[in-house]
């Protein structure tokens, strides 16, 4: 069974971008990039809200020549994943690989995780919290930049209550820190595993 998995960077306060929707303070430096790009090779197709996948889109448009290793990468395992887009708004989309749906369901993200063959990926808050809400995120990667930015777009859903256990952490040399989590079944109890 293939995991769905909610990955993103964020300010040390838990934001995605401010309250002017900037997150020009969250782009990963060569080292960090590397270890992103290291989750993506396992993912297979990622979900995606309007706005976070016309962010994404542009890597469609890279031009690989000029760019450093981390980025060329990047934009070929961006280009390798199925891509579904969950808008009412949008008429279409223009990433190949990439269809448009109208309504999140969760069913079907749950028949994806049956019989997919690598695992999915949900990109953006926004439609995180519907798969969070409906018990579907089996992981999480929160990239914590050293930074504060006081309000904006929050990555973990306001309201949810969740238990996770930590899988693993790593510190990178510009002060993010990567913290893994594994959501647990309700009303799991989380055991120490290391003494206090």
């Amino acid at each position: 069974m293939a995991r769905l998995i909610y990955a993103g960077i964020t300010s040390l306060d838990g934001y995605v971008s401010d309250a002017d929707g900037k997150f020009d303070w969250s782009v990963p430096d060569a080292e960090v990039h590397g270890f992103v790009n290291e989750l993506e090779r396992e993912i297979g197709t990622q979900l995606f809200g309007r706005r976070m996948y016309e962010v994404m889109a542009t890597w469609d448009t890279i031009d690989d020549t000029d760019e450093p290793e981390a980025i060329k990468d990047f934009a070929a395992l961006w280009r390798a994943t199925d891509k579904i887009v969950y808008s009412t708004t949008l008429e279409s989309v223009s990433a190949p690989r990439t269809r448009l749906e109208r309504e999140f369901d969760p069913a079907v993200i749950r028949r994806l995780k049956d019989t997919a063959h690598r695992d999915l990926s949900v990109g953006g808050p926004g439609l995180a919290k519907l798969a969070i809400e409906a018990g579907l995120v089996d992981e999480y990667h929160q990239f914590v930049s050293p930074v504060l930015v006081g309000g904006g777009t929050r990555f973990y859903p306001a309201g949810v209550r969740l238990r996770v256990q930590l899988v693993a952490e790593h510190r990178f040399d510009n002060g993010v820190v990567h913290l893994h989590y594994r959501a647990l079944p309700p009303g799991d109890v989380l055991r120490r595993t290391t003494p206090l």
